[in-house]
């Protein structure tokens, strides 16, 4: 044990007691924000803690093995904590959480309770609840290789191999006019072939959406740029004038990796399995099976 959890638990053993708790949240595009259920603000650690956010957090449970830790964090929702267009555009979801049992008349003797990350967010009200998951929810994963024909890796990933960095796989435009729907009317990206970008990504990289990302339906080349079609919404307020940056995609057929992505070697389907009809296959008189190839 260290000194400061040492002196924390000195401290707790004491008839006195000068305790809060602490809370860190950490987004996936790396805005950091601290609060606490002390009376004042507090600082450690490179960040501040702030005080009267309405945030408080339920009892975590935490269990030996490979049980889940689990727990609450309820709070108010404000213009300069937690926003709700925030919540609505998916900046908290999969944030990371860790939370200190801290001395606040010393905060060097502080222990680190719980670490995991967002899961479920409700809100109504003004107020949110959001679910808190602890490091062993990893572990519920399903782990292994799924043998189909298509390929299973994502495109970049270190399966794939494939950099998407690659000149000619990427492109910059900038939005002219966001339709009813997810369909946008972008300027630029116009060396690309049609379809370059179907199953691929955009992201924004400017304006009020601004690290937000959605899956590529489907692009075609239009007279003054490129139309796109999105899977879903961004759930941002995307504008007029703003940047994004278009990566291409992949639709997990052998010839694609061969052809457009010249990385057949790491091609992760198994476009040899036998279909359902070579299962069902019995011997004919007109027709014999003598174990040759069925391609």
């Amino acid at each position: 044990m260290s000194g400061d959890k040492q002196a924390l638990l000195t401290h707790l053993q004491g008839g006195l007691t000068t305790v809060c708790r602490c809370w860190a949240i950490t987004r996936t595009d790396g805005v950091s924000l601290g609060f606490t259920d002390h009376d004042r603000e507090l600082a450690f650690g490179g960040l501040k803690f702030k005080a009267s956010t309405g945030l408080t957090a339920s009892a975590i449970e935490q269990a030996t093995g490979l049980s889940i830790d689990n727990s609450e964090a309820m709070g108010a929702l404000s213009d300069t904590a937690i926003r709700e267009e925030d919540i609505e555009a998916g900046r908290f979801d999969g944030a990371e959480v860790r939370a200190w049992l801290v001395n606040w008349a010393a905060t060097q003797q502080r222990a680190l309770q719980f670490r995991g990350s967002i899961g479920e967010l409700r809100r109504a009200g003004g107020a949110f609840q959001a679910e808190l998951r602890g490091l062993t929810d990893k572990l519920n994963r399903p782990m292994g290789r799924i043998y189909q024909k298509p390929c299973t890796a994502v495109l970049g990933d270190r399966a794939c191999g494939f950099d998407v960095q690659t000149p000619g796989f990427w492109a910059e435009a900038e939005v002219v006019e966001v339709e009813d729907g997810p369909v946008l009317t972008l300027k630029g990206a116009d060396a690309e072939d049609e379809g370059w970008f179907e199953r691929g990504r955009l992201d924004v990289l400017s304006g009020e959406a601004v690290g937000l990302w959605a899956s590529v339906k489907s692009d075609r080349r239009i007279k003054s740029g490129r139309e796109v079609h999105l899977w879903t919404r961004l759930r941002g307020r995307l504008a007029a004038g703003d940047r994004v940056r278009l990566t291409s995609g992949c639709d997990k057929r052998m010839e694609t990796c061969r052809l457009k992505f010249d990385n057949i070697l790491n091609f992760q389907g198994f476009p040899d399995l036998p279909d359902e009809d070579w299962v069902m296959a019995v011997p004919k008189k007109d027709q014999p099976n003598k174990g040759g190839s069925r391609r």
